[in-house]
């Protein structure tokens, strides 16, 4: 690869203070904007949405994600790369719905007829109904919708024979098959922010437009040139790692981009667009406190170049879960928790200046002011967590 251009890792640590607005000069309250930033937020856990809209805004505020996802409807929660439930914008949405979702919306369904006994006719004809009863009567949370059809509240037992069986509500599956379907989507939470249990809409009255089956090959490389223009250089283990994707479908999408090879400090391969060979200027110095699973934490799964062995022992499960994690100039230097009288602790595992100190007393103080009363538990929570809260 000697006649291939290079990228160190600082350069990578600038881009991403940059492109995934980290740095203070790119830090924007709005939603959309941040989740195209990083291609799309993750949202399996409630609060690591609205933790890493904040992170990256003006004000600390949740304003911004409320205004995106519920009035101006630009982005939409929708299962698609690593079964993952993500925020995302809704042409995005459309792009990883074909790439992702629809393949894996047929193994589920397949998958669920066979645990459960049930025929294609049973499903098509129940899905139909519960998207029509929403249509009529929604938005409904999945409690409302048994009580209004309790003929599909009959529990069915998945897993018989298997090391983990489970008995389940017949309609809490369809709902799920038919959010896979992209029939229905996920509107407000039930409760309040932290709150996982959603009302559901049907798809074209709350969006304005169907999320569609589509050429996979076509939206693949959509997706793939997205994730580089703001996560590259990458590796192809590293998109396989974002994507879920087999090889074969990263490099189809990496030749149908004409995604270019360049050389990481490590001596790998990475690629990148073609058009973003060139440096870019290195922000000011910057800290930020970024929730567990953040999109930045987890965009990359060769991780060495902003993640040291020490600290990813300390913040990282032994699935490659990252914890809430404390960042300065693009590396990981620790990581923090709510304790349960709502301050935040912080373990720093990485030298940093006394600069950085006083970013990240502002970030603390920033955080702390955005969560105000609320009390948040980390979904896969971090080897320094105990420590932490001891």
């Amino acid at each position: 690869m000697s006649d291939v251009a290079t990228i160190d890792d600082r350069q990578r640590r600038a881009r991403l203070g940059l492109r995934h607005r980290l740095s203070p000069a790119t830090r924007s309250n709005d939603a959309f904007e941040v989740a195209t930033s990083v291609v799309a937020l993750h949202s399996s856990d409630p609060v690591t949405v609205y933790l890493s809209v904040t992170a990256r805004g003006h004000d600390g505020s949740f304003d911004p994600l409320e205004t995106a996802l519920y009035e101006r409807r630009t982005v939409v929660r929708h299962h698609a790369m690593r079964r993952t439930i993500w925020v995302m914008p809704i042409d995005m949405a459309v792009d990883a719905h074909a790439a992702s979702t629809q393949k894996i919306a047929a193994r589920e369904r397949a998958r669920t007829m066979k645990a459960a006994g049930w025929t294609t006719e049973f499903m098509d004809r129940s899905i139909d109904e519960l998207v029509e009863l929403i249509a009529e009567r929604g938005p409904l949370t999945t409690r409302e919708i048994g009580l209004l059809r309790p003929a599909l509240t009959e529990r069915v037992l998945l897993g018989a024979g298997t090391r983990n069986p489970a008995s389940i509500a017949t309609h809490t599956r369809l709902l799920l098959h038919a959010g896979f379907e992209a029939r229905i989507v996920r509107g407000r939470p039930s409760g309040s922010w932290i709150s996982s249990e959603y009302a559901w809409h049907e798809t074209v009255q709350w969006l304005g437009r169907p999320i569609v089956d589509g050429d996979a090959r076509m939206a693949s490389a959509a997706v793939v040139g997205r994730w580089l223009a703001v996560f590259g250089p990458g590796t192809e283990t590293d998109l396989r790692w974002w994507t879920g994707w087999t090889a074969t479908q990263v490099r189809h999408a990496l030749a149908d981009i004409g995604a270019t090879q360049v050389k990481l400090s490590n001596g790998a391969t990475g690629y990148v667009l073609a058009s973003d060979l060139d440096d870019i200027d290195e922000p000011e110095p910057w800290v930020a406190l970024l929730p567990g699973l953040d999109p930045t934490a987890m965009g990359w799964k060769e991780r060495d170049w902003y993640l040291d062995l020490a600290t990813a022992s300390r913040v990282m499960d032994r699935n490659g879960n990252i914890g809430p994690t404390i960042w300065a100039d693009g590396l990981v230097v620790g990581g923090w928790v709510q304790r349960p009288d709502g301050t935040i602790a912080t373990e720093i595992n990485r030298s940093i200046s006394s600069h950085h100190r006083r970013l990240l007393e502002e970030e603390t103080e920033r955080l702390v002011d955005a969560i105000g009363e609320t009390r948040v538990r980390t979904r896969f929570p971090a080897p320094n967590q105990a420590d932490l809260l001891a």
